[in-house]
């Protein structure tokens, strides 16, 4: 196949992908600086991961969203499964999953996750899902199903679950939490002056009263979210989310680089270096939060495993009022 022809299907794929975004003026993709690029995965593990994916019939966010840390977390039995289909209802400019009229429930899809789950031997498992809009209850009821699965399956593994933000569907949330994961997570995804652009489909507010919601429901459960930098936000929009995140009582905070999917989607405003990143995470820790992962390769379920550790460890901690030393605070140990 030339490279004429390769680029052409390409272009194809991408049109199919995502018709919505057909019409929108190209946005050429920025080179990577040298601290973004990854190897290609090629660990014979993840081979194995990929195929029991495969054999269960799973979809995972760490493709449909085109992961950057793919290789190497599959390389250590790490997947992200994404239920309920990889077809998504809304259409927001930073992300990479297809956009459509979703197909019905799979009713045999929580046992199969579970049985995945058990088959890694999960210490931890993240699961998220699409948005589902056509559900009346979100899909709520099928994430509490798959919580219940996996609590069969294999009993040892904490859960973290990754949700829509369950807009304009009552009583979905309270669904979720009664189920009882380990972590709640739902990305805020960045700051309220972009989502005009960047997430139209979602309410700034909204998303941080769901998780201000999760602990006045069980304040056993943890509470995550994520955002991602070089969409053109400002330093103090930053600061202001964070405050906004811990009045919600937000536990677990993260932030990555966002890296543009195609030419159709919203445009990298800049790179963020490391060592903003590393100013961003030793702000977010003298406000309060357990838990900071801020690397320009953070994504929401990265280490997410080892987080969870952390966060039990730094929880327990607090409640018995330890001091926190200067250097546990720079270094994020605790």
């Amino acid at each position: 196949m030339s490279v004429r022809v390769l680029i052409d299907h390409r272009k194809t794929v991408q049109a199919v992908r995502h018709p919505e975004k057909a019409h929108r003026p190209d946005n050429p993709i920025a080179r990577k600086p040298d601290w973004i690029r990854v190897k290609a995965p090629n660990h014979p593990v993840y081979h194995d991961t990929r195929k029991l994916m495969r054999d269960n019939k799973l979809v995972t966010v760490c493709e449909e969203a085109s992961c950057p840390n793919i290789g190497e977390c599959w390389s250590q039995r790490h997947a992200t499964m994404m239920i309920m289909g990889e077809i998504c209802t809304r259409a927001c400019a930073f992300c990479n999953v297809t956009t459509g009229l979703p197909h019905a429930l799979d009713v045999d899809e929580p046992g199969r996750v579970a049985d995945a789950v058990a088959k890694l031997g999960l210490r931890h498992v993240v699961i998220t899902s699409v948005d589902r809009d056509d559900l009346p209850d979100g899909g709520s009821g099928h994430f509490a199903r798959v919580i219940a699965a996996i609590r069969v399956a294999s009993p040892e593994t904490t859960i973290e679950v990754l949700t829509p933000d369950f807009l304009r569907k009552p009583g979905a949330l309270e669904v979720v939490v009664a189920a009882r994961p380990d972590v709640f997570n739902h990305n805020i995804e960045t700051v309220p002056r972009l989502y005009t652009t960047i997430r139209p489909g979602a309410r700034y507010y909204q998303s941080v009263r769901l998780l201000d919601r999760v602990k006045q429901l069980d304040p056993s459960i943890f509470t995550k979210s994520g955002l991602m930098l070089g969409l053109g936000e400002e330093k103090a929009e930053l600061a202001q989310v964070m405050d906004d995140f811990r009045i919600a009582d937000i536990d677990f905070i993260t932030m990555g680089q966002y890296l543009q999917p195609t030419v159709k989607h919203a445009a990298v405003a800049r790179f963020v270096t490391p060592e903003e990143f590393e100013d961003y995470a030793a702000m977010a820790r003298v406000k309060g939060f357990l838990q900071v992962s801020a690397t320009p390769l953070t994504r929401s379920s990265y280490h997410a495993d080892a987080d969870f550790a952390a966060l039990r460890v730094a929880r327990e901690a607090r409640l018995r009022q330890e001091p926190i030393s200067a250097q546990s605070v720079q270094t994020g140990t605790l």
